[in-house]
Order: C-alpha cells, then sequence, then structure tokens
C-alpha cells in the first residue's frame, strides 16, 4: 500500500487492493468548497459527543479529550492554522483526522453511532439555517431604506404604467411600498422555510438508524432545532429543504430584478427621475459622460444565476434513488452560490436604495403626459350618474380630440370639455377640473392600498411597527 493511499481517509481504505486514481481523487473532493461548513460540523460533533456520553457510550476522559481537541481545531481554523488536504475528500474527515492526531483515540469512538451521511445533512440545515437568520436581517434594511425613501415622497406624484404607456398618477411613495410588500413576502417565505429546515437528520446514521442507545432529542435540543427527522431514510437523502431556500432565494431576486429594471429606466435620461450614487455606478472606457448604473444591472443578471442554482438542485433530485447518493455532494456549490449572491445583493441595495436623489420635476412632467386622468373623467360622470361604460367611450371620444390638438384633458375649457365628451357632457360641472388634476387624482384613493398621501403615510407607520414587531 502506497503511501499515498494510506493517507486516504481511513474509513474505507482497508476495503480495497490500490490507491485510489488521483484524477478521481481530485474528481470526488469537495473540501475546497465545503470547509465552510467547518464550525457547525463542529457543533454538530460536540452536540454528538455530549450525547454520547450522556447515553453512557462515551466516557469522562473521552468526551472531555473531544471537547478540548475540538476547541483546539476551531482556533486553528479560526486563526487560518488548519491544514486542508485534498487526501481526506472533504470537511468531516479532514476535521476528524486532526482530532484523531490530537487526542488519539477518543477522536476514533466520536464517529460512533453516525455517518458522513446524517452528518452532513445536520451541517447543512445547521448552516443554511444561519444564512436564514442573515437574510431575514438584510431585507429588514432594504424595506427600511424604501420606506425611508417613501417616507420623503408621500407626495410626490409620478406617471403609474401599465403595458409601459402611462396610466394614472400614482405617489412615488406608493410606488416605492409596492416593492415593501415583496421583499415582506420573501422575509415570511424565508422564515417559513426555516420551520423546515430546522429539523434534525443526526442519528437517522448512513439510513437505517443505529443500534446505539442514542437520545437524539437530546442533541436536537443542544443546536437549537424544533423537532428530529422522523424517518432515517428521509433525514438522510432528501435535499428538499435546501430546494425550498433556492426557490424563496429565487423569488427575492426576481423582486430585486424588477427593482433593478425600473431604476435602469428612472436614471435613463429619457425618464431621469431619479439619480444613484456615484459610488454605485462606473463609467465607459471610451465615452467620457457615461454614469452607468452597473449595481443594479448586474443584480438583474445575477437574478439569473440564482434560478440556475435552482434549477440545478431541482435537476439533481428528481432521479435519486433513496437513500444517499454521492450525487448529494453536488447540493453545497448551488446552494451556496445562491445565499452568497442574495446575500451580497441585499446588502448593496439597502445602500444603494438610502442614496437614491429623487426628481420629482420630472416626474410631475412625465405624469401630464399621456392623459393619465381620463379615468378621473370617467369616475367623474359615474358619480353624475352616467353608466361606466357609456363614461368610458365619453372619454375616449374626448381623448381623441385632445390628441388631435395636442393638448391635456386639464387644458380645455368647460365648454370645450363638453362639447369634447359629447351628449354626456352636459352633466359636467365647474368642479371637473380639481378632478382632473394630479393632486386630485391621488387624492381620490384614499382606500386602503390605495395611492393617496395620507395612505401612503398610514401604511408607512404599519410597516414600521411590523418590522419593530418581527
Amino acid at each position: 500500500m502506497t503511501e499515498q493511499f494510506s493517507r486516504k481517509a481511513e474509513a474505507w481504505s482497508a476495503r480495497f487492493s490500490e490507491p485510489m486514481s488521483a484524477l478521481l481523487k481530485r474528481y470526488t473532493a469537495s473540501v475546497s468548497f465545503d470547509q465552510r461548513l467547518a464550525f457547525v460540523d463542529i457543533d454538530g460533533s460536540l452536540a454528538h459527543a455530549e450525547m454520547l456520553h450522556h447515553v453512557g457510550i462515551l466516557s469522562d476522559d473521552d468526551h472531555a479529550a473531544i471537547v478540548g481537541g475540538m476547541g483546539r481545531i476551531r482556533h486553528e481554523i479560526e486563526s487560518g492554522g488548519f491544514k486542508w488536504s485534498i487526501d481526506l475528500e472533504d470537511v468531516h474527515l479532514n476535521i476528524e483526522r486532526r482530532l484523531t492526531e490530537l487526542v488519539g483515540d477518543a477522536g476514533k469512538r466520536l464517529h460512533t453511532a453516525r455517518s458522513r451521511n446524517d452528518q452532513v445533512a445536520t451541517d447543512m440545515r445547521l448552516w443554511l439555517r444561519g444564512a436564514v437568520d442573515v437574510l431575514r436581517t438584510r431585507l429588514v434594511a432594504v424595506q427600511v431604506a424604501l420606506l425611508d425613501l417613501a417616507d420623503g415622497h408621500a407626495e410626490t406624484i409620478l406617471p403609474g404604467f401599465t403595458h409601459m404607456q402611462v396610466a394614472q398618477p400614482v405617489t412615488f411613495g406608493h410606488h416605492l411600498l409596492a416593492y415593501v410588500e415583496m421583499f415582506a413576502r420573501d422575509d415570511e417565505r424565508f422564515a417559513d422555510c426555516r420551520k423546515r429546515i430546522n429539523r434534525l437528520p443526526l442519528g437517522a446514521a448512513a439510513l437505517a438508524g443505529t443500534s446505539f442507545p442514542i437520545d437524539r432529542e437530546r442533541v436536537a435540543k443542544t443546536l437549537g432545532f424544533d423537532d428530529v427527522c422522523h424517518n432515517s431514510l428521509d433525514a438522510v437523502s432528501d435535499r428538499d429543504f435546501a430546494i425550498e431556500f433556492a426557490s424563496a432565494a429565487s423569488l427575492a431576486m426576481m423582486h430585486i430584478s424588477r427593482l433593478s429594471e425600473e431604476l435602469v429606466l428612472w436614471m435613463s435620461p429619457r425618464f431621469g427621475f431619479i439619480d444613484i450614487a456615484d459610488r454605485f455606478c462606473t463609467g465607459s472606457s471610451i465615452m467620457p459622460q457615461k454614469k452607468n448604473p452597473d449595481a443594479a444591472e448586474l443584480a438583474r443578471g445575477k437574478t439569473g444565476r440564482v434560478y440556475g442554482d435552482l434549477m440545478g438542485l431541482l435537476t439533481l433530485m428528481k432521479g435519486q434513488p433513496l437513500t444517499y447518493n454521492k450525487d448529494n455532494q453536488e447540493d453545497k456549490e448551488p446552494l451556496f452560490d445562491a445565499a452568497d449572491t442574495l446575500d451580497d445583493t441585499l446588502a448593496i441595495f439597502a445602500e444603494m436604495i438610502a442614496g437614491i436623489t429623487v426628481k420629482p420635476d420630472a416626474m410631475r412632467a412625465a405624469a401630464l403626459e399621456g392623459f393619465a386622468t381620463a379615468t378621473d373623467l370617467a369616475d367623474y360622470l359615474v358619480k353624475k350618474g352616467l353608466p361606466f361604460r357609456d363614461a368610458h367611450e365619453a372619454v375616449a371620444h374626448a381623448v381623441r380630440v385632445c390628441a388631435d390638438r395636442g393638448v391635456d384633458l386639464s387644458d380645455l375649457s368647460l365648454d370645450e370639455l363638453r362639447d369634447a365628451v359629447g351628449p354626456a357632457g352636459e352633466s359636467i360641472g365647474d368642479d371637473v377640473h380639481a378632478a382632473l388634476t394630479l393632486e386630485g387624482s391621488v387624492a381620490s384613493r384614499s382606500h386602503v392600498g390605495g395611492t393617496a398621501p395620507l395612505r401612503v403615510r398610514d401604511e408607512i407607520a404599519l410597516h414600521r411597527m411590523r418590522l419593530r414587531e418581527r
């Protein structure tokens, strides 16, 4: 047996008569990326050791040695002094080998009543639980930034669009609150996802459980899990919790991408609604005048990346029979990537949103284009007794007249407006022009969910209360 082979993970080396292919060793090794699980792997091992000691499987001396050895390993990793080896394949065997070097046979006894199958499933849940907690904090920061911006622009008017055509006036604060609602739902999804992440696989061993008298509930309580996984086959083999996380991450990135698209449009000179702080923009290598909203553009692109992570995980799992298969080594990189990408994106957006400069005059000028108050005129006629469909037709005729003249509805005199509307015009009074102003339009929509400034401020207060009580 070669020295290279003898250094290979001892858990199965005696079964084989020749060294592993160097190519296969590189192909199967995961330590380059799963070493980020090191601290949760140590936490899981310490909880397992405490339980083994409690039920009488580990002696006092062995337990104390393991605790001390793991403490030293944690310090080595934190200080950068830990030596990772591809020969030991993954984070688990690297830590176990170092523990055995430090404490001898006690380190070899740690793996009693567990397998790497339930060990890695536990590590992933521990790591992902922490990632969810961080992301939920990031989502709060983005919502707060949006609320602060909305608070300052509860009365600022811009055009609302459907089909990218001017539709009706809305307040900028109301527009921003739409994204607050989206990110609030994202937070709810992550909170719900966390409940299913927070179940302990450890104790399932390789697939069938163990013959040792373990106490899984004790380990669950030590590690802060809400429950244990109740079927050993399912516990080690499924990664639906990771897929659910990637799905929630994809939805959050989709909302980021929609906001990004609007930020890019609003910053364009053709809109000129906002300016993004220089620190979140770049220039051009050839055009000296350029200021490009690269952070928003790249977030749009990275959304597709997170979608790919989700599709990769779904595809990974779709053909696997029970129970654990080596395929599942491929679950970590897309999971890590989805979490990292969303984490960075949310952190950037919270700061970028806080630094946005709003240009109310440009927004107002755009809202005065495209007959944005046409629906208000139709509503006015309905309130005068005209059926809505007749009012709709009458205002459509008036809009055509104004388009031919190159004027807005609000530019017409009372008599001109009556003539443009046709027979229904006789019901129009002097109060009609108040209904056709931008301020009158948004103020009239003061119901729950409406765009009126008063309602916007009420909703901001409710959102702030929700976030404080979260």
